[in-house]
């Protein structure tokens, strides 16, 4: 035996990670779905482009009145 070779070890998290996914299959479908409604967006490069453009620099100091 290799004095490397170490016993298997898994976390705890990592076992209540896999026990979870035992109990409920669909799991990981739901996450990538749920997922999908917030974060995974196409988005239109154009429209990124002319937002860029029309973009109004703020003033150093937001409260302070433009001079007359």
């Amino acid at each position: 035996m290799s004095i490397f070779r170490r016993p298997h070890y898994t976390s705890e998290i990592t076992n209540f990670i896999e026990e979870m996914k035992q109990k409920k299959p669909t799991l990981e479908s739901e996450q990538r779905a749920g997922r999908a409604l917030l974060w995974d967006k196409h988005l239109d490069r154009s429209l990124l482009e002319e937002y860029s453009e029309a973009r109004v620099p703020m003033q150093p100091y937001v409260y302070q009145t433009q001079p007359k």
